[in-house]
């Protein structure tokens, strides 16, 4: 999934999801997910929308 769809899903820009995502940067980092990568692998997108309660 790309993170555009996870962004418009919680309504807001693919900058601010990113900066919500920041505290967790090291975790998601764990988890392999790459600063730049604009298409995230299932795992990852799980994990960001658990944290948030974004529906998809």
């Amino acid at each position: 999934m790309k993170k555009r769809e996870i962004a418009d899903n919680a309504g807001v820009s693919v900058k601010t999801l990113m900066n919500w995502c920041r505290p967790f940067r090291q975790e998601l980092a764990a988890l392999g997910m790459k600063p730049n990568a604009k298409k995230l692998p299932p795992h990852i997108v799980q994990f960001i929308c658990e944290k948030f309660c974004i529906d998809v």
